[in-house]
Order: structure tokens, then sequence, then C-alpha cells
């Protein structure tokens, strides 16, 4: 994995931090927080560009759709298919609602 090299405490912290969140509203103090706007976007963008792209759809659609470069869906394309599963793990979890009974709440 890419990240194994920047494994160490910090990271842990940063993980931890985000494991420790308990629901929306708590993501969204947190995340406007640590990151910038634009952080945040282009980390949505991509997680949507995955779940566009395992419904099959194309780059075209995707690009006009989100405002990904045909790069940033090309990246992410790759981490579908040769990375840690990391996006299929999540966005099935979402699929299926497999989220902690707390974790959406209304703002």
């Amino acid at each position: 994995m890419q990240i194994d090299k920047l494994r160490g405490k910090e990271l842990d912290q940063l993980f931890l931090s985000i494991l420790s969140l308990n629901n929306l509203e708590e993501c969204y103090q947190f995340f406007d927080d640590l990151c910038t706007i634009n952080e945040i976007q282009s980390l949505a963008q991509r997680l949507e560009v995955a779940r566009m792209l395992r419904e099959g759809f194309t780059y075209q659609k995707i690009e006009a759709e989100t405002g990904a470069s045909t790069a940033t869906i090309s990246r992410v394309k790759r981490c579908l298919n040769y990375g840690n599963d990391g996006y299929e793990m999540t966005l099935e979890r979402v699929k299926e609602g497999k989220l902690a009974k707390d974790s959406v709440t209304d703002k």
C-alpha cells in the first residue's frame, strides 16, 4: 500500500479521530476544521467518480456530471481495479446502509 510509507503516530491519530466521529454532523464539524473547502470537494468528487465508475458510467458522463478531469477519473479507476478495495468497501457499506445506528442525523 502506498500509505504504508506514511504509517505512524500522526496518521494513526488522524484515522482514530475520524473513527471517533459519531454522526454526520460531527463529520461536518471535524472536516470543516481539518480541511479547506477545495480539499473536501476533491475527496467527495473522487468518491462520486468511484461510485459512477462502479455503475458503468462513461468517462464523458462522469466528467460532465462531476467536473472531474479525465486524469482524476483514470486515477480513481486504477484504484478500483488495482487498489486496496477501499472505495468498494465504503461504497458498498453506504449502499447497504451498514452504518452505525447514530451515524446519520438531521442537521
